[in-house]
Parts: C-alpha cells; structure tokens; sequence
C-alpha cells in the first residue's frame, strides 16, 4: 500500500510507527510544514519526508489525515484537484463530519472517519471507523489498516464524539489510573521503578483476561475476592470514595466539552 500521512505532528508520526513496524505500507510520505523535524522517518527506507502535501498525495493511492481542525478544510481545498478514484481517504480528525468532507471534495470520494489513539505507535490502538457510502466499499481496507496496530470497530458517525473520549482521551484516563496505582505501591513500600512496573503489568493483565475471556469485568473481580478479604475491603473503601461515580463524572465532563468545541 502507498500510504501518505498528511500532518505528522504526535498522533500522526504514533499512526506512522504503528504502519512501518506492522511493514503495512510499501512507500510511505509523511507531511509537516517543519519537515526537517521528523527528517530521521527516512532511515526507514520507503519513507519519504516532505512539506509538500501534493507531492504526498500525487503518489500515494490512501492518504491519512491527521492535522489540526482547524486546517484540514484548507488543506482539502488544496489537493481537491488531484484526487483520483483510486484515493482513499481516512480522516483522524476530532469533529470534522463526514458531510462536511463531502461538502469539499464530493461525495463520489471514498470518505473514512477514523479515531485511533497514541498507543497505535505500539499496536495496541482501540481505533473506531465509520464511513461515507462510497467508503463503506473501503471499509474492510481501513479495518485491516487499523487491525494491524491494534483492534478496530465500525460503529455509527454520530457515535464518533462518545468514541474520542472512551478511545483517545481514555489513554490519560488509565495512565492516571496506573500512575495512582504506582504511588500507592511506593507508599507500601516498593521503589519508584518496581512500582510502577507491578501496576503497568498488573493493568495490561487485567484488560488481557476480558479480551481473551469475554467475560464481564464483574466475574473476574469475584475470582479474586474473598469474604471479609483484603480486595473486597479496598474495593469497597475506593467506591466511598466515589471511584465509579468520578470516572463516570470525568467521563461525561470530557464529552460535554468535545461537544462545545464542535459547536463552536
């Protein structure tokens, strides 16, 4: 696949890792306006650097957008015109809609909206898509794009806001849940680095179980919980303190303010 990646700023050079060490592209361009900043992309090889989007995009066939909002309909507006049938288009981008895309550059294009997040770099990306109908004939493309750096879903465009915050934001959510957990194994008496290995560890243990389980997070806890046991007495003590209600809480507030900005 030749594969551009227009605006390699942090989630775009996390998407570019994920694609070149899954070797999930035969040539690929990465775009920046300082493109002398991400100039050692090309020891890779089949990577070429550049500050031009319509070189990117006159020789790639999927092009990867993952600029600033507020420049991505410029940037359609500039390479429109070099837009073949054979373009694939996948936008990374928070709030700009589908209708909106089409609005630019027709409906005709095969249109993706993509939501992946930073830990594409390492493939591990929970990565929501959705499609215009002309994309949904990609569909599978953009899937086995995105299976390859971590695990896809398809769900509804109007669920796309919801998936930013689950999806992208989630990344903080749970490095602020691990990073509480190291501090309380320092506080019982381990060291900084073997802490916050113990909880890393712990972390990707506990989502591994559910995705190979499929079971409901409820079951596992039960597995690990005892009459009037050390876990169930934690556990309880953390949801006094309103554990559920504040991730909940945080949750919600982060979708209200993905909501404003889209309408602003």
């Amino acid at each position: 696949m030749k594969i551009a990646i227009i605006g390699a700023g942090n989630l775009g050079l996390a998407i570019a890792k994920g694609i070149l060490h899954s070797n999930g592209a035969t040539t690929m361009y990465l775009t920046k306006r300082s493109s002398k900043e991400i100039k050692d992309f090309e020891k890779y090889g089949n990577v070429t650097v550049t500050s031009d989007n319509t070189e990117a995009v006159r020789n790639s066939d999927i092009l990867l957008f993952a600029v600033q909002p507020g420049h991505f309909e410029a940037i359609l507006e500039e390479v429109k015109g070099l837009l073949t049938e054979n373009h694939v288009i996948i936008s990374a981008i928070t709030g700009f809609s589908i209708e909106k895309m089409e609005s630019i550059i027709g409906a005709n294009q095969y249109i993706i909206r993509s939501m992946p997040n930073t830990a594409i770099s390492v493939g591990k990306s929970m990565t929501c898509i959705c499609a215009n109908a002309q994309g949904q004939k990609r569909i599978d493309l953009a899937k086995a794009i995105f299976n390859r750096m971590g695990h896809s879903l398809e769900i509804p465009e109007e669920q796309m806001q919801a998936a930013t915050v689950i999806c992208a934001s989630g990344i903080a959510f749970w490095m602020r849940l691990i990073r509480a957990t190291t501090q309380g194994a320092i506080q019982l008496g381990f060291d900084a680095k073997e802490a916050q290995e113990l909880a890393m560890h712990t972390c990707n243990g506990a989502a591994s179980l559910l995705i190979t389980s499929g079971k409901h997070p409820e079951e596992e806890i039960d597995r690990v919980t005892t009459p009037k046991g050390c876990t169930i007495e934690g556990l309880n003590e953390m949801e006094h303190q309103g554990l559920s209600s504040s991730l909940i809480r945080g949750i919600v507030t982060s979708y209200k303010k993905i909501s404003e900005i889209r309408k602003g």
